[in-house]
């Protein structure tokens, strides 16, 4: 059985953990009115941006949407990481990896092909 697993890796919560530290620090700066303490909070953002990053890109990070049980561990390194993982903003950013492709059946292009039709939401509509 396979379900979502998203955030679960040591990318994730190495990101957070230092993006927490560094809004901390922005919050400092703003409490005690210091503009080079709210500077350097969010410099420590920025890194975690760069950190999690850097972490995914290496295999501590998992690609976004399904994946089996067997690699929801967070020691569990991602061995496609390399390749790039299909839809993943960091890996197109590194020239890693393809874009998402649209399933045939929702393809445009496709001859034949019917228009989409309006689906309510609500019954208010």
């Amino acid at each position: 059985m396979s379900l979502y697993d998203e955030g679960h890796t040591i990318a994730g919560w190495t990101g957070v953990a230092i993006a927490t530290a560094g809004g901390t620090v922005v919050g400092l700066g703003v409490c005690t009115a210091s503009l080079p303490l709210v500077g350097a909070g969010l410099a420590v953002v920025v890194l975690s941006v760069l950190v999690t990053w850097a972490l995914h890109l290496s295999g501590w990070g998992k690609p976004p949407g399904v994946r089996p049980r067997e690699q929801w561990g967070m020691r569990v390194r991602d061995t496609q990481a390399r390749q790039g993982h299909p839809g993943c903003v960091g890996c197109r950013l590194a020239g890693r990896g393809r874009p998402a492709e649209a399933p045939a059946s929702l393809s445009a292009s496709a001859p034949g092909a019917l228009p989409a039709a309006s689906i309510p939401l609500s019954p208010v509509e």
